[in-house]
This record gives C-alpha cells, sequence and structure tokens, in this order.
C-alpha cells in the first residue's frame, strides 16, 4: 500500500472538518480530508439539515470563517438567481428553523469553493467515498491510519504528527482505542439534575433520515408504496400520543399532545415551513418552480435502533428501516394526511431525487444527532449551562475557552424509549479541554464527539458549535507545531493559552458573548 506523510489528517468533511481544513490549511500546514460519502458537508448538505443556529447569528456568536460561508451562501443565490428580495437578509427558504435555510447543493458548492484554493496547490488533499479500516497506536501517540476507498476499494496509509477526528459518530474512537463514552451518564457521575439514575449507554438520541419535497399543487406524485408503510402506520409508540404517522406529536418541552398541519391553517405548527429550503415566491424563474421543504420532523426521528457500535447486520437493518419510515411519512401525505376540507392525502408532494443526487431520494446520510465521546480533559455538564447553577446571563466562563455557541438543551427520543428533553440553557462557552481526549496525546475531538454528557450533547451538536469545535482543532495544531508542544501542554501552561487565546481571537474567533451579556 502507497504511504503519504500529511501534518494533519482530519477523518469526516462535515462541518468541522471543513473548518479544521479550513483553519490548519490557511496557516501554512499540508492536510489530509477524508469524507465517507461523495459530498463535503456533513449536516448541511450529505445530511441534509438546513443550519440550526441561535437568535444573535447574523450579528455575533460565531467564527470569521463561519460568518464568511453564510455570506457566500446568500452571495450564490444573488449571483445565480434572479431574486426578488422579500427582507433582509436573505432566508433563501425563508424556513422557521433559520435565518438562512437553504438547498444542501449550495452549501456544498460553497464549501468546495472555500476549500479550493488549497485544493489546487496540493496542500488539501479531499479522498471522498472513504472510510478508516485501522489505526497504528504507539502508545499514547496516533501514527498513522489506513483508509479505504469504499468505491475501488483501493487502500493508502497516511502518517501524520495529529490526526483529528471529525467524524458524525466518532468513528476513529474505537479503531485507535481512545476511551470514549455513548449514551447516558449516571447521575452520581455527573451530578446532572436530568441524568438518569443508572448509567445507559444505549441510551442515544433518534437519527434521521432527511428527503427533500416540492409541492406541485393538482399534480399526482405519489411514490410507490414503501415495504414496511403498513408497520409504521401501526406503529404507536408509548411516548407517542397518536399514531407514529399523524399530524400530533409531544410537545418538545411540556410532552402534552401537539398539532401539526402540513401547511399553515388557523391552529397547529406547519411543518412545511418549518425546514423550507426554496420559497419560490421570493424567486423569479422561466419554469413554474415549487417550494421545497426537507423533512426532518418529529414523526422522522428513528429510534428503534443504533448504527454505531453494532454488527453490520444490525446496521443495515435500522438504516433501512429509518428509510423506510421517511419514506413511508412522505406516501401518507400524499395519500392518507387529512385536508381542512376533509379529503386525504397530497398527491402533488414530489420527491426530489436531484437534491441529493441518490437513487431513492433520500439524504446521502443519516443526520446523527448524538456520537460516541471522548473521555476528555474535561467534560461538559448540565451545570455549566444551565440557569439554576449560574447568575448571569452566560454558562460558565472557562479559563481554557476557544469559542462560545447557544442554544437549549434539546435531547429528542432515545434509543431506550425515553421522550424528549427540552430544556433551557444559557449562551454558553466551549472549553478547549473538551476537544483533547485523556489517553491520546496527538488526537483531537473536531465534532460532536468532544467531552460533552448525554445531557450537553443537546446544546453542543448544532452547526455553529460544530464549525467552531474543528475550526479551533485546526488552530490548534497550527500552535502546537510552531511551538513545539501539545495540546494538553497548552491548556495547562497559563502562558502558552494566553498566546493561544489571542491567536484565536485575531484569527477571527469569538471567546466572549458581548459585554451586556455578563452584566
Amino acid at each position: 500500500m502507497k504511504t503519504v506523510d500529511k501534518d494533519v489528517v482530519i477523518i469526516g468533511g462535515g462541518l468541522g472538518g471543513c473548518a479544521a481544513a479550513l483553519s490548519a490549511c490557511a496557516n501554512g500546514l499540508h492536510v489530509l480530508l477524508t469524507e465517507e460519502t461523495d459530498w463535503i458537508g456533513g449536516q448541511v448538505t450529505s445530511q441534509g439539515v438546513p443550519p440550526d443556529e441561535h437568535q444573535w447569528i447574523e450579528e455575533f456568536g460565531s467564527t470569521r470563517r463561519y460568518q464568511a460561508y453564510r455570506r457566500k451562501v446568500r452571495e450564490t443565490y444573488l449571483r445565480t438567481m434572479d431574486v426578488k428580495i422579500s427582507k433582509t437578509p436573505l432566508n433563501p427558504g425563508n424556513g422557521l428553523v433559520s435565518s438562512i435555510c437553504h438547498d444542501p447543493r449550495v452549501s456544498l458548492h460553497v464549501l468546495n469553493e472555500m476549500l479550493l484554493p488549497y485544493v489546487l496547490t496540493s496542500q488539501l488533499t479531499i479522498v471522498l467515498n472513504t472510510i478508516v479500516t485501522s489505526v497504528e497506536r504507539n502508545g499514547r501517540t496516533l501514527t498513522s491510519v489506513t483508509y479505504k476507498n469504499t468505491v475501488t476499494g483501493k487502500e493508502e496509509v497516511v502518517t501524520a504528527p495529529y490526526f483529528i477526528d471529525a467524524t458524525e459518530a466518532g468513528d476513529l474512537l474505537p479503531l485507535a482505542a481512545v476511551d470514549y463514552v455513548t449514551g447516558a451518564e449516571a447521575k452520581a457521575d455527573t451530578h446532572e439534575p436530568h441524568a438518569m439514575t443508572v448509567a445507559d449507554s444505549d441510551d442515544i438520541q433518534a437519527f434521521t433520515y432527511v428527503l427533500g419535497m416540492e409541492y406541485r399543487q393538482g399534480e399526482n406524485h405519489t411514490i410507490p408504496k414503501p415495504e414496511m408503510y403498513e408497520f409504521w402506520k401501526e406503529f404507536h409508540p408509548a411516548i407517542w400520543p397518536d399514531s407514529y404517522l399523524s399530524f400530533f406529536a409531544p410537545h418538545p418541552i411540556t410532552k402534552e399532545k401537539r398539532e401539526y398541519t402540513l401547511f399553515r391553517e388557523e391552529t397547529g405548527f406547519p411543518l412545511w415551513e418549518y425546514r423550507r429550503s426554496f420559497d419560490k415566491q421570493q424567486f423569479n424563474t422561466p419554469v413554474d418552480a415549487g417550494d421545497v421543504s426537507l423533512m426532518n420532523w418529529p414523526q422522522s426521528d428513528y429510534f428503534l435502533g443504533n448504527i454505531y457500535d453494532v454488527s453490520d447486520v444490525e446496521k443495515e437493518k435500522h438504516i433501512y428501516q429509518a428509510k423506510q419510515l421517511s419514506l413511508s411519512l412522505l406516501y401518507w401525505l400524499q395519500t392518507e394526511a387529512p385536508r381542512p376540507d376533509g379529503s386525504k392525502g397530497y398527491p402533488g408532494l414530489k420527491l426530489r431525487k436531484d437534491l441529493f443526487a441518490t437513487e431513492d431520494g433520500l439524504a446521502k446520510a443519516a443526520y446523527i444527532r448524538e456520537s460516541r465521546r471522548i473521555k476528555a480533559e474535561y467534560t461538559i455538564v448540565e451545570q455549566d449551562v444551565s440557569p439554576d447553577f449560574n447568575e448571569g446571563k452566560t454558562g460558565k466562563l472557562y479559563v481554557d475557552r476557544i469559542g462560545i455557541g447557544s442554544y437549549s438543551i434539546d435531547l429528542h427520543p432515545s434509543m431506550t424509549g425515553r421522550t424528549y428533553l427540552d430544556i433551557k440553557a444559557l449562551p454558553f462557552h466551549i472549553p478547549l479541554g473538551a476537544l483533547i481526549p485523556t489517553d491520546t496525546d496527538n488526537l483531537l475531538a473536531g465534532s460532536k464527539n468532544i467531552g460533552t454528557t448525554h445531557i450537553t450533547n443537546g446544546c453542543y451538536r448544532l452547526h455553529p458549535t460544530e464549525w467552531n469545535i474543528g475550526e479551533a482543532c485546526g488552530a490548534l495544531v497550527v500552535f502546537c507545531m510552531k511551538n513545539n508542544t501539545d495540546p494538553k501542554t497548552v491548556r495547562e501552561n497559563k502562558l502558552l493559552l494566553t498566546e493561544f487565546q489571542d491567536q484565536l481571537r485575531a484569527d477571527g474567533f469569538e471567546l466572549e458573548w458581548p459585554a451586556e451579556f455578563y452584566r
């Protein structure tokens, strides 16, 4: 097998991986970035989840490069489309979940464009359709990884002084024999008010297979009846107030029966607008284009089994069943969903297979909310972000902070049958210690695999936070190599930590919220 040498190897081309690559390359390192699918971008591209962000994101609360990414998304629409701007800044889909709901392919274009200067000079090598098959380790140091192209079967070995696991599920951790946690911790271990009495490694949040739909009123685009349709139509879990394929679900906060609708009506939450990625009213088009929305709804959450740390047979079973759930929900909407006029079904819902360039029309990869998590130098607990444990307007002000973020503690139903947990969290800080494993010196966690608990994963897993985590990993590798030191020493040495934080600020990181947040 061919062996290549790099300064840093980033496993996983999601938002964290892309951000890490941008930071490392901008500072002169030679980088290898691997990606399991044929699209980089993770949540915003191959998984089909528009940016889920906090209320201040247009003004502050992310890195400069993340803001550049958002700006380039809007510029792509303004440059290539005939836009009738209904509001500023442009929200291409006018989706409720974000001020920048947009087509996954636009993010793919933008991220490739941002990385292009480094690809053109061979400073950055991106290998798609690639998984890591083995890792060589010498004591506390990773020495090389072997990766394989899943299409050709070709394998190569890469060596580097640093590695970043930016995969969606912390896939490098078991291969590298790095200590990690899955599922829910026990209250006796974390002292979190909402932790379980007994730890349960299988208590992992639902994952989702997203699909995209265009609405073509008056047309019939009904898909073939999915093989598992009857199963999902009869499915009525104990935590659900009605059949799963219905317009009713638990309210995430109150747990009371909540009514949904497809389109906006007098009552009920309009699912179509929730993650609408294209609002036709904002664009002049030469053909009669319809609105497009991405299905990532309560009724498409899959919690019958996990897809990591299980056998290949078990994994494939749950992937198949999760895809069948999403397709069954679409078929139910097309054929049986009650309409306000008393009729049934919306056959004009068209499955947009081109959105993800897949044969079945589903996203290229599952949206995984909860990853394997490293046993870190510092583990973020509920008390760090809860308003019940902090007097000010923000969570714990870590000495080793390397970024900020904000989101509620939002846990979806779990594989063990637990319902939602959605509770308040203060705007928070990201501690450097959460990115550093306790048992490995040259590996960093660059995605949702940082040192959170099952509880705090619920607020640290969103788009701008993942980006900040990954970008900080890239910057930390640069700093360590220039100063002939290691991540743990940077965190523990006050002078080095201060110098690193100063460099982060100079590079566009926000390590504190605006002054009024601390009054």
